[in-house]
């Protein structure tokens, strides 16, 4: 699953959940971003402070991993490039990307647009109520109603800078996290303070899921048999 991540919040959480489980999947790889193209001239938090949030988020649940694929790629962070970069890593791999509502109506002005279709199935997340049409021109298109959706990092940073708590909508661990490093108390709510360098990716909410093979158990297993992650 791949976004921004500032910060992280229980509605990406829910969100990866309940597609791994509608789908099958055995694993959820979060992929912060490092520049997100889109983004650009707004403030966004270091990419360091994006990646640890999303790792102390994840932490307690075995079935979700992060990876710094996005945050160690130099230059802006475009969806084609990280799906290219997946598919590399994870040659046998089954993709799914899952990106919310709003980017999905925007899905056919991304960089590469053409090729994405091929890279990956995608599953458009939103809130109930809110209605979702999936892209002309999309056939491998599934879309999913998460009512923690309605949760937003915006909301979130806004919270924080008015001096607001956000328990309970974002993990303790982030919380905490927040409040150790004073993110979103400056005047345009980004956390700047510095834990290291990194990079950025397209869409807030998105997310990309892999479908690989899995190494067989015991002899019962038979080769080839498939375990599925979300990246």
């Amino acid at each position: 699953m791949g976004g921004t991540f500032d910060p992280i919040h229980h509605g990406h959480l829910v969100a990866a959940s309940e597609v791994a489980l509608v789908f099958d999947l055995d694993e959820v790889v979060f992929v912060p971003t490092g520049e997100p193209w889109q983004k650009a001239g707004q403030d966004v938090s270091d990419a360091e402070h994006r990646y640890l949030m999303t790792v102390v988020a994840t932490a307690s649940n075995p079935r979700f991993t992060v990876s710094r694929v996005d945050i160690d790629r130099n230059g802006p962070t475009y969806t084609i490039d990280t799906l290219r970069d997946l598919h590399r890593l994870r040659p046998d791999a089954e993709l799914f990307f899952i990106t919310g509502a709003d980017a999905m109506a925007e899905i056919i002005t991304w960089k590469g647009a053409a090729e994405l279709w091929k890279l990956a199935r995608f599953v458009g997340v939103t809130r109930p109520g809110h209605v979702l049409s999936a892209p002309v021109g999309s056939e491998s298109v599934s879309l999913l109603n998460v009512p923690a959706m309605a949760i937003s990092s915006t909301d979130c940073r806004a919270r924080v800078a008015a001096g607001k708590p956000v328990w309970y909508l974002v993990p303790d661990g982030v919380v905490q996290y927040i409040n150790k490093y004073g993110l979103y108390r400056g005047p345009g709510g980004a956390g700047t303070s510095a834990v290291g360098s990194g990079n950025a990716r397209q869409g807030d909410d998105d997310a990309v899921a892999a479908s690989v093979p899995s190494a067989p158990t015991d002899s019962s297993e038979t080769p080839g048999s498939e375990h599925r992650s979300t990246t």
